[in-house]
């Protein structure tokens, strides 16, 4: 643990002892986490995102997921890899269906 100074207005600290009292028997610093939390979560920032991609031999026609290009029996398309994390293109949740890219689309979201 580790002791940070910071200023808050009077609403601010009234708020937070209010947050604190009726939900975390009074630890404000529980209080101030769970808000933290709240935040990520609410902000997008937070979920599913990509990691990387497994290469995947194409059985039949195929559209890339991202740019729509058309691709033949036989070509190689990449699955994305998922891994919960934190960034602003995390996904709330994972994505239903087949989802394959292009070796462009695919590195573009690396």
């Amino acid at each position: 643990m580790r002791r940070i100074n910071f200023t808050l207005d009077d609403d601010t600290i009234e708020l937070l002892a209010s947050v604190a009292d009726r939900f975390y028997g009074g630890n404000r610093s529980l209080a101030i986490r769970a808000a933290v939390e709240s935040l990520a979560a609410h902000s997008g920032h937070e979920g599913w995102v990509i990691t990387g991609f497994t290469p995947e031999e194409i059985h039949a026609e195929t559209k890339c997921h991202c740019c729509a290009t058309e691709f033949p029996t036989g070509a190689i398309l990449f699955r994305p890899v998922f891994e919960r994390g934190v960034s602003p293109e995390a996904l709330d949740r994972l994505p239903e269906g087949k989802w394959l890219d292009c070796s462009q689309c695919a590195a573009g979201h690396l």
